[in-house]
């Protein structure tokens, strides 16, 4: 709840390195991510966007959690390390709110990737 009430991160960022948004038709929650990436380490991450309890907090909390790691550990977080984080279980459905942020953050990080090309991330 403190995630939820007291967001951190929560704004934008000038002149990111990635931003993305994702949108779960099923129930409204829509959550846009920015980032910075400097050396392949995520130096600065933001969110925006409305939703659940559940979808707010998540994007508050890894916001948090992934600043510092490489863009390698973001994209090995799965669905059962993403509960680890989170600390408590949830439901199929509430799984889909859970996973709206992440899923944004591997898409920014992914596009930034591909936006490097051959050359090395850093």
């Amino acid at each position: 709840m403190d995630h939820y009430q007291n967001p951190r991160n929560k704004g934008r960022i000038d002149n990111p390195d990635f931003s993305t948004a994702q949108y779960n038709p099923s129930c409204g929650d829509s959550i846009s991510i920015e980032g910075l990436i400097q050396d392949d380490v995520l130096i600065e991450l933001a969110f925006i966007g409305k939703g659940c309890v559940i979808s707010q907090a998540v994007a508050s909390l890894l916001t948090e959690f992934f600043i510092g790691k490489t863009i390698e550990e973001v994209l090995a977080v799965d669905n059962k390390k993403l509960l680890e984080i989170i600390g408590m279980k949830l439901g199929p459905n509430r799984i889909k709110c859970a996973l709206l942020s992440l899923i944004a953050l591997k898409d920014g990080v992914l596009e930034y990737k591909d936006s490097l090309g051959d050359k090395d991330v850093k």
